[in-house]
């Protein structure tokens, strides 16, 4: 290599590093990109209906604002207190558990293998215990949640307010003569991330009413608590439905044998549901995952990037899957000539 291509390679290199050095910044940006993506489907949709941009902007502005502002005031205080019911009721499941364990070694045959103790098991699953950690890091470090979502929100307010220059600043690092290839790609990435926005906001309102829904039936209590935490996990495919049930299943163990089988059943019913029905119908073919594409992706972000890389594991791998589809399957690898290969 000469002079300049190597001067462009140690360019390179830096830049990688620097990226890798703001990586969580550049995963705040992301997620600013997807509310903004949001906010704009709904801010198109009123331009439709011949109202100015600028007003649209500050209606949806306003609607989110005002979304979460009684989301706070008429959901956080009784989520608050049942979780923290529902912590203070956790030691007495261990517990209980830790007994049932012990009456079922007693009356095991001496020859049979000895059975894993309760921290034997837990410890064989450190990837939950990792999700439970940053999943309590996130309440317990309010202050820094709260600043950062301020900066999210502000981020994704200034996108939306003039997509077209933000647009044309990331075409900018393209070589011209791919711009427009890659502007081509960036409308369908955005069309796949308000796809897989809509169906996971359907997705998650689904799992959280009917789980709410059916341990009212059933008369497990913390209702809420349980109904918001299934709702907010089905966030996280694979992982998050799997942990969702352990909440409620802790309280059933503590009160009746059939609320056991009770929530097992029913939880099994939901997320079969959602799986093959829901949301096979409300994804859209552009956004469908293989599921262990999935699952390699979830572990990937989440080694990567923290508890943060897990919640957005799955709008980057949607992302990620366009631009590898467009950009390398069919403007490089299509465009092989076969006869060049004999």
């Amino acid at each position: 290599m000469n002079l300049g291509q190597w001067f462009g390679f140690v360019c390179l290199i830096i830049s990688l590093i620097v990226l890798w050095q703001i990586r969580h910044l550049l995963l705040l940006v992301f997620t600013a990109i997807i509310i903004a993506v949001a906010l704009n489907r709904l801010v198109r949709w009123l331009e439709q209906k011949k109202i100015a941009r600028n007003v649209a902007i500050l209606l949806a502005v306003s609607s989110l604002v005002t979304f979460l502002i009684f989301f706070i005031l008429l959901v956080v205080p009784p989520f608050s207190q049942q979780l923290q019911k529902l912590l203070e009721e956790l030691p007495r499941v261990w517990i209980k558990i830790d007994w049932e364990l012990a009456e079922l070694t007693a009356r095991l045959p001496s020859s049979f293998p000895e059975l894993p103790t309760r921290r034997e098991l837990i410890s064989q699953l450190p990837p939950l215990k990792e999700l439970f950690s940053g999943f309590l890091d996130i309440f317990s470090n309010s202050v820094t949640a709260l600043l950062q979502l301020l900066l999210v929100f502000a981020i994704a307010v200034m996108m939306l307010a003039d997509p077209p220059k933000y647009r044309y600043a990331f075409l900018s690092l393209f070589p011209s003569f791919y711009r427009r290839r890659a502007d081509r790609i960036l409308s369908l990435s955005e069309a796949a991330l308000g796809s897989w926005l809509k169906g996971i906001l359907i997705n998650c309102l689904f799992i959280g009413l009917a789980s709410g829904i059916g341990l009212a039936v059933l008369q497990v209590r913390l209702v809420l608590v349980h109904a918001l935490i299934a709702g907010l996990l089905n966030f996280i495919p694979n992982i998050g439905p799997a942990t969702s049930v352990i909440f409620p299943l802790s309280i059933a163990v503590l009160e009746s044998p059939w609320k056991i089988v009770g929530v097992l059943s029913w939880y099994f019913i939901i997320q079969n549901i959602e799986t093959y029905w829901l949301s096979p119908t409300v994804m859209a073919r552009q956004v469908s995952l293989l599921p262990a594409v999935t699952l390699t992706a979830q572990i990937f972000f989440a080694r990567t990037f923290g508890i943060m890389g897990l919640l957005l594991a799955l709008p980057l791998t949607v992302v990620a899957k366009t631009w590898i589809e467009e950009a390398i399957f069919k403007d490089i690898l299509d465009t092989w000539d076969s006869k060049k290969l004999n």
